[in-house]
This record gives C-alpha cells, structure tokens and sequence, in this order.
C-alpha cells in the first residue's frame, strides 16, 4: 500500500519558518517526480514546487520564489519544503504529491498519489 505521509506543519507567525517533509513508503518511487501542493479554504489546490527524481529540475510557484525550497533524499525516501518568510497568505493545508514520470508536473491530475495534507496556519 502506498502511503505518503506529511508533517512539520502548525502555526507560525508572519516572517517565521516552518520546514515540511513528506515520507513516502509502499512502493519504490525511483524516477518519480516529487511536488508539494497547497488548498486554502474555497480556493483551488495549487501547485507550490516540484523535484524531479535527480533534483536537477525543479519549479516554484512565482508567490513562493525566492522564499520556498524544495528538496529530496532518495535513500529517506523524503522530501522537504523548507519555507521561510511565511506570511498569511501562505496559510493552507500542503499536501505531498508523487508523480510515476520523470518530468515535472504543475497540475494536481498529473500526480498519481497523495498524501493527507498538514496544516499551515501563519499569523499577521
């Protein structure tokens, strides 16, 4: 049974940092593409970043540039989100998301299985 399980999320005040992982378990997930994915409250689930299997592609959402980093540990079968900078607009349960391609995927049908999502809560 796959399983994708988040942690790391919680409440955090603006300008705080908050660091996310994703532990994948069930299957070997060699040459799968990796993304993390956020939902506010009435909105649409959003792409946030995504990781190739060898880490040499990788893309942010434009809101989260420079302030996001996304990173893997295939022995852990792991991957991060550190997130620095947080602000309230950031506030959103993440979810972990693995592709079965070896390209990059922004949209959420174009990922194969999915975690429970953690929730990240930041404060003005």
């Amino acid at each position: 049974q796959v399983q994708l399980v988040e942690s790391g999320g919680g409440l955090v005040q603006a300008g705080g940092s908050l660091r996310l992982s994703c532990a994948a378990s069930g299957r070997t997930f060699r040459g799968y593409a990796m993304g993390w994915f956020r939902q506010a409250p009435g909105k649409e689930r959003e792409i946030v970043a995504t990781i190739s299997w060898s880490a040499t592609n990788i893309y942010y959402a434009d809101s989260v540039k420079g302030r996001f980093t996304i990173s893997r540990d295939n022995v852990k079968n792991t991957v991060y989100l550190q997130m620095n900078n947080l602000k309230p607009e950031d506030t959103a349960v993440y979810l972990c998301a693995a592709r079965g391609s070896s390209w990059l995927g922004a949209k959420s049908y174009e990922y194969d299985y999915w975690g429970q999502g953690t929730q990240v809560t930041v404060s003005s």
